[in-house]
């Protein structure tokens, strides 16, 4: 099979990441990059050993598929002019701007059998990886993003800049449709909205409460579920998920083949029930690597990527709600 040719339009922190990641990635050929940085573009191809491409129009007429990496009011205009060109394309979360823009990106792959995949990254977090053989259905979830401030992301509310992180994990998760929202936020250096907090109701009756924050002094990216007979609490930073549970009588081993730490038993009416607690993780992931990875695989094979550009949309709705 060959290897699938790759370009990154805009390369800032995150989009020289993405450059260095492709070369590490054995299905896929780092052709070249364009930023309109034209030192640092052409410094960074040199350093890869890839070309500096004068024109977002000439790397694209030079490769098989791009990620997306500007900012994100810029998301579109790169995004629609790959797909227009026969492109695949990786894009940076959110999706776009605005839901009309993104509407149309999705249009624009389907008519040309394309495939869109959205960068919500914490879907490769260890953290979530490890809970594949836990049955999640959440009740109430609780989620902290906070992060010391950085002038790169105010470009948006940080609702869309860290916010919609979880959000695109809990629609995920829940797995039902969105009833009521309720939000409060503030601007306090930039001139969007550096903190907020939002309260989202389902259909099914789960809950989720999250704050995202850019003005904290240290960060957190946690997440918080509880449900029927289990609470299991992600920690993003670290990677690792701890769940403390009453197992099933058909309980299997999880994945990794750790055993259950037994914490003892509570009574419940008539009932003696063991609580049990395990600490879950994948070793050696790096999740950007994992998450470009995924979309290779997906170009290559013809398969649906993990997020695709319908998660995306569905992310940023709730995120324009809650702004």
């Amino acid at each position: 099979m060959e290897r699938l040719k790759v370009g990154v339009l805009g390369v800032g922190h995150l989009g020289t990441i993405h450059a260095t990641l492709y070369r590490q990635i054995a299905d896929a050929e780092l052709v070249g990059i364009y930023d309109v940085n034209v030192v640092k573009n052409r410094s960074l191809a040199k350093e890869l050993k890839c070309t500096a491409f004068d024109s977002a129009e000439a790397l694209l007429d030079s490769v098989d598929a791009v990620s997306v990496v500007t900012p994100t009011t810029a998301h579109y205009a790169a995004a629609s002019m790959a797909l227009e060109r026969g492109k695949h394309v990786f894009i940076e979360k959110p999706i776009t701007h605005n839901e009309e823009n993104a509407a149309k990106l999705i249009e624009l792959a389907r008519s040309r059998n394309l495939v869109i995949q959205v960068g919500h990254i914490e879907r490769f977090n260890p953290a979530i990886l490890a809970l594949e053989d836990v049955d999640i259905r959440p009740l109430f979830i609780e989620a902290h993003r906070l992060a010391s401030f950085n002038p790169r992301g105010t470009d948006v509310a940080v609702i869309l800049d860290l916010m919609i992180h979880d959000i695109d994990l809990i629609l995920h998760l829940v797995n039902s449709k969105l009833q009521n929202v309720e939000a409060n936020g503030v601007g306090v250096i930039s001139s969007n909205v550096d903190i907020a907090n939002a309260r989202l109701e389902f259909e099914n009756g789960s809950v989720a409460n999250i704050t995202a924050s850019r003005l904290s002094q240290r960060k957190m990216r946690k997440m918080r579920i509880f449900q029927k007979n289990a609470y299991i609490s992600m920690d993003f930073i670290d990677g690792v998920s701890e769940i403390f549970y009453i197992p099933a009588e058909d309980q299997i081993p999880f994945h990794d083949g750790t055993l259950a730490i037994s914490l003892g038993q509570i009574h419940l009416g008539q009932k003696k029930q063991e609580i049990k607690y395990n600490r879950l993780t994948r070793k050696n992931v790096n999740p950007l690597k994992k998450e470009l990875n995924s979309f290779v695989v997906s170009v290559l094979n013809d398969l649906p990527p993990v997020v695709d550009a319908a998660d995306g949309l569905a992310a940023l709705k709730v995120a324009h709600l809650v702004m």
